[in-house]
């Protein structure tokens, strides 16, 4: 499993190979005329690379590589995407960085999972083929996606980071809670900007289509953006003599991504699987013993494979070499892991902090113990069994 840092350093060591000498190159970009030799010989070469993206999410990438080439260059944006990437630059790089933080998340979600987010060191698609399918897993990463696009706008308005925003303008004057009456002061999250700007700026490429999948993205694209939202909360500054809170005031901040995260990861467990409707314009649920799919849940229309195996096609990396838990009944555990195909055991020396004592004033000093532990890993399929998937 590779973060997103991993993809760019060795993107940005394929492309350095790409500048040998005897090669003539010609700057397709304006932000790359004034630059040195060896600077245009990187970009041209990053142009290369992205000419022949495959026409995904591919603002996605935009994590990796950055605002200033890909706005005008990459394939995959349709108009109203570029011509909000070259409006914005400063947008373009508070997204790069949600990117990576949404990414993270995933994984974390996943971590004990057979499909676990990874991500694919030599895919511009960052995740491979795996979204290819309406699953729920894609599910899962288009509403992780836009719910971390809102999240790094909005925190990047309350930064001053940005020239189109700032604080929430609405939180001013007097307001009551069930505590009393407070006054808005600090600086309220402005939370409607970050959902503007992430709705038209991902929404753009699903609404260029008219078909099935589109439909879906749009629908959790819509829930993720929402989800952030729902975790909100007053935070407060008493004043008064003694901190005794006679005054108080208050502004509306996110909550930790965290909490973004383990809803949407509960609402991927209860995603429901749908149909388009008759004329085309929503979802009818495809088993009609289950309740129907509202606005907060996620939708897919295909099922997933079981990830056990290396498939390419269905962009399966498999479970083998993934550890796993031996005393575990859950999803980390081996029988669930490994697939029923069985584990290897490996005992490794691993260094610990112990026999810990305070030390006045202020510090904690340890000892250094080492301890043998066990690691299991899912074994690797039988090559019959691995080749009927290839």
């Amino acid at each position: 499993m590779l973060g997103l840092n991993r993809i760019v350093s060795l993107r940005a060591a394929r492309i350095r190979s790409c500048g040998s000498p005897g090669v003539r190159l010609s700057s397709r970009s304006s932000s790359c005329q004034n630059l040195g030799a060896s600077s245009r010989i990187y970009c041209a070469c990053l142009l290369l690379l992205l000419l022949v993206t495959p026409r995904v999410d591919s603002w996605w990438y935009i994590g990796a590589l950055g605002a200033r080439v890909i706005c005008n260059n990459i394939p995959a944006l349709v108009n109203k995407q570029r011509q909000l990437c070259q409006s914005h630059p400063d947008i373009m790089q508070a997204i790069g960085e949600g990117t990576k933080e949404w990414i993270r998340e995933c994984q974390h979600q996943f971590r004990h999972h057979r499909w676990n987010c990874s991500t694919l060191e030599r895919d511009p698609t960052v995740f491979g083929r795996v979204l290819l399918r309406s699953s729920r897993e894609a599910a899962f990463v288009y509403a992780i996606s836009s719910a971390g696009v809102v999240y790094a706008l909005t925190r990047a308005c309350s930064q001053g980071e940005l020239k189109t925003c700032n604080c929430d303008p609405h939180k001013r004057g007097r307001a009551s809670d069930e505590r009393g009456e407070f006054d808005w002061g600090g600086c309220s999250d402005n939370i409607n900007y970050g959902i503007k700007f992430a709705k038209a700026f991902i929404d753009a490429k699903e609404r260029t289509v008219r078909d099935a999948r589109a439909l879906m993205n749009l629908h959790n694209n819509r829930c993720g953006r929402t989800a952030v939202k729902r975790f909100m909360k007053l935070e407060c500054k008493c004043h008064g003599v003694s901190g005794s809170c006679t005054l108080r005031t208050c502004w509306m901040a996110m909550s930790d991504f965290r909490k973004t995260g383990d809803y949407l990861r509960r609402k991927y467990n209860g995603a429901i699987e749908v149909t388009m409707n008759q004329d085309g314009t929503g979802f009818a649920v495809a088993n009609k013993a289950f309740r129907k799919a509202t606005k907060n849940d996620l939708v897919y229309f295909e099922t997933s494979p079981d990830y056990c195996l290396l498939d390419k096609e269905a962009g399966s990396l498999g479970t083998a070499g993934r550890v796993c838990n031996k005393s575990s009944r859950g999803t980390d555990g081996c029988e669930v892991m490994c697939c029923g195909r069985g584990y290897d055991t490996t005992r490794v020396k691993q260094i610990t902090k112990c026999e810990c004592k305070f030390k006045w004033c202020c510090a904690v000093e340890c000892k250094d113990c080492e301890e043998a532990v066990d690691i299991h890993t899912c074994k690797s399929p039988k090559r019959a069994e691995w080749l009927d998937q290839t």
